[in-house]
């Protein structure tokens, strides 16, 4: 198994290809380890996925909690992994500081800070504040024993008023604060994302697995794009499948869901491979 430095060093290097790649992200250590069979560079956790897997909506795991999630997700694969830390599970900056810290311990090697309140009244932070989470962030990530990849999320577009001009403002300020990554999901159009792209000097993440989003890896590179997410999508297909095969039970009695059923010989297989 790689250190953490080793993941660290390969997963910064992961930004600074010619070429976009996709960072995918699973829901527990089952998961993350078949994404590591099939070849992905690196993982990104998702809060959303994590959430559904234990019953409960998005937003509503506590730190603790996301932390152990962390520790097994990294553990579960050699690949470098990098957190949803969502608002850095409190408003100031000091807390957003202590969650940076305590994920690195847990094994990650890289996460993410919104700026997103989970205020109906203020779903953005101001923008002071929302600069000074992810200077803090900053700080709190050169200070540890290897290059923790702080990406700083805008989300305007998911929470707020779908502002382009706010979105940028924040992004580069976020930019100067320290952050590596810039992000802002939520953006639709090639044009919008290229905006983003062309107005700041750190690599952009992008999401995808958007309903009526479909850019594909090579479009996004083309523009500039250096990260391609998919967040909770992959967790919400598999629900969608799971969902359907268990309303063909209920509604009507039968069971051809199951053609579409990977194999346990298959599954076995994967699961009986060492980590590397």
């Amino acid at each position: 198994m790689p250190s953490q430095l080793e993941k660290a060093l390969e997963f910064q290097a992961c930004h600074h290809r010619d070429h976009a790649f996709i960072i995918p992200n699973p829901w527990d250590a089952g998961t993350a380890r078949l994404l590591d069979f099939l070849g992905f560079k690196a993982l990104a956790t998702t809060s959303a996925g994590y959430a559904f897997s234990r019953g409960q909506p998005d937003n509503t795991i506590a730190c603790d909690e996301m932390m152990t999630h962390l520790a097994d997700i990294a553990s579960a694969t050699h690949l470098p992994v990098s957190a949803d830390l969502v608002n850095g599970f409190g408003d100031d900056p000091f807390t957003v500081a202590q969650t940076i810290r305590h994920a690195a311990a847990a094994g990650v090697v890289g996460g993410s800070i919104e700026d997103a309140s989970g205020e109906a009244e203020n779903p953005i932070y101001a923008h002071a504040l929302a600069v000074e989470r992810i200077r803090a962030a900053a700080e709190a990530a050169r200070a540890l024993p290897f290059p923790f990849t702080l990406t700083a999320r805008a989300e305007n577009y998911l929470v707020g008023p779908p502002d382009l001009h706010d979105t940028i403002k924040r992004l580069q300020a976020y930019q100067d604060a320290g952050a590596d990554v810039l992000f802002a999901p939520g953006l639709t159009s090639k044009d919008d994302i290229a905006a983003v792209v062309s107005s700041v000097d750190r690599p952009v993440n992008v999401i995808m697995g958007l309903s009526g989003v479909q850019f594909t890896l090579d479009e996004l590179s083309e523009i500039g794009v250096k990260r391609v997410s998919v967040g909770g999508s992959l967790c919400r297909t598999a629900l969608g499948a799971f969902l359907r095969a268990a309303r063909e039970l209920r509604d009507h009695g039968t069971f051809s869901y199951s053609d579409d059923a990977i194999s346990s010989r298959e599954i076995n297989a994967m699961f009986q491979l060492p980590k590397n």
